[in-house]
């Protein structure tokens, strides 16, 4: 494939191009559903392609094309330059990128099984089994299941030297059963809502998860959940579970900090941001116990945010974010980081596939575990009044990403340090900093899990891309709960 990127590289160079990189992708995604008893989707879809990417008099030029034939793929170059040329007309200043030292580079996710070997027979049996368990519990009128895989090969090259090939490798797994009762809907899922968990990982994460073997007790706790008091209201201390917390720092930290948001250069599906520049090292975003960093490298943990390097060349890197409670980065590109006083990219830069062009993403978001030795069971018992919120089920954020607030599938009252009843239906709400300023214990790295989001939005046209988040359950003082009605 290093000779289609060179084709591609002399097209531009020779047209006038100051910079240039090229991106070779080759996909792969198998993705399987059940739906009560029935097999709902399979697919096992390959796709490959190029783009291109130049800076001509001072501006960005892309275009991208599916075949590789050595006209396709001069005839895309050009395109990209005389974008580029046709974009300086109207610019409002020359666009600069930081210097970056070309990397030549091989990188690949560490895996023990491929996916991909494992038959698609074997992968639906495995799901049936699931879909059989959940609706084997007296009360479960659907269930739903689902399994993903996918491998990207990226060959990138540029006019400055850089020559990388990755391949990343993800799955993903999980299921829903759902209650109808009356006029009531209740929902549990495993091992989060929204599609499960999702790493780079191969099928080995599969085994990990124990997905039959939960399969039972998350039907129960939907059944169950029909019985249970509504969540009561008022302010109570919260504790949140590592996903729902998850959830939490891509919504209220995630996205603000994504610094083209901060500079206006993009508001889709998520809107811009409250973390104006100004807030940089000054603004207090929580107590002493928030530590979160942006971190890409694989030894963080095999979240989908991990790689080697990003769709710049830029090697991956951990970024802290929020330091002792005091705001201290953004996620930003080659061309952002002098807006920030920086020499160099953060190394953020991801596009979904080879015909979207590059641009700031979250990595994995992750707050960091507290030192002290505490699990999720000695939280709950230092907890005098509270409610225990576990698993995703609606949430809402304002196009600043100030003002939210999150319905969670369960809830568990506290009092006196003893679960003393389950609840339906909670939820909480908030604003940002004077939630994360809320935050008074967190549990330690025995309880710290690294969840995959898969599905996030952002662009126009629409890419969505895969982020990880890490969090142990920590418990936050004086938050505003309510009861959100779950009707059908």
């Amino acid at each position: 494939m290093k000779h289609v990127a060179n084709w591609a590289l002399n097209v531009a160079a020779q047209r006038g191009a100051s910079y240039a990189d090229v991106r070779v992708i080759a996909q792969r995604n198998r993705a399987l559903t059940t739906k009560n008893g029935k097999v709902g989707n399979a697919s096992d879809t390959e796709s490959v392609g190029m783009n291109v990417r130049v800076i001509v008099d001072g501006a960005w030029g892309f275009a991208a094309s599916s075949e590789l034939g050595r006209g396709a793929v001069e005839k895309t170059a050009a395109e990209a330059v005389a974008i580029a040329r046709a974009s300086a007309r109207v610019k409002r200043e020359d666009v600069q990128i930081a210097p970056e030292k070309p990397a030549v580079a091989e990188w690949s996710t560490p895996f023990k099984i491929d996916p991909f070997s494992v038959s698609v027979e074997q992968n639906i049996d495995l799901l049936l089994a699931i879909d059989a368990e959940l609706r084997s519990v007296e009360g479960i009128t659907l269930a739903e299941t689902n399994l993903n895989f996918s491998r990207e090969e990226q060959w990138f090259l540029s006019s400055e030297g850089a020559d990388i090939h990755q391949t990343k490798l993800s799955t993903g797994a999980g299921y829903a059963a759902y209650a109808f009762a009356g006029n009531e809907i209740q929902k549990r899922s495993y091992p989060n809502s929204f599609g499960g968990q999702w790493q780079n990982k191969g099928y080995e994460l599969i085994e990990e998860l124990k997905l039959l073997e939960n399969a039972r007790r998350i039907a129960e706790e939907a059944v169950a959940l029909h019985k249970a008091d509504q969540c009561p209201e008022g302010m109570f201390d919260l504790i949140l579970d590592s996903s729902q917390l998850g959830l939490q720092i891509h919504e209220s930290v995630g996205h603000p900090i994504e610094l083209d948001r901060v500079l206006g250069m993009e508001a889709n599906f998520a809107g811009t941001s409250f973390l104006t520049l100004e807030k940089l090292r000054t603004l207090r975003y929580g107590s002493d116990l928030v530590n979160v960093v942006a971190d890409a490298r694989q030894e963080h943990g095999p979240g989908l945010g991990t790689f080697g390097f990003d769709d710049e060349g830029v090697a991956a890197q951990c970024i802290p974010i929020i330091t002792k409670g005091l705001f201290t980065g953004y996620l930003s590109s080659r061309e952002t980081a002098h807006n920030i006083g920086l020499n160099r990219s953060g190394g953020t830069v991801r596009a979904e596939g080879w015909n979207r062009l590059p641009m700031i993403r979250m990595t994995n978001i992750s707050l960091l575990p507290g030192e002290k030795p505490l699990s999720l069971e000695q939280l709950i018992a230092s907890t005098d009044r509270g409610i225990l919120m576990q698993t995703n089920r609606s949430w809402s954020i304002d196009d600043k990403r100030y003002n939210f607030q999150f319905g969670c599938e369960i809830g568990w009252e506290i009092m006196n340090g003893k679960r003393v009843r389950m609840v339906k239906n909670p939820s909480y709400s908030g604003i940002t900093t004077e939630f994360w300023n809320s935050l008074e214990a967190i549990c330690s790295k025995d309880e710290w899990t690294l969840w995959g989001t898969p599905n996030c939005g952002k662009g126009q046209p629409q890419q969505v891309m895969g982020t990880g988040h890490g969090a142990s359950p920590a418990r936050f003082r004086g938050i505003k709960i309510g009861s959100a009605f779950q009707g059908s």
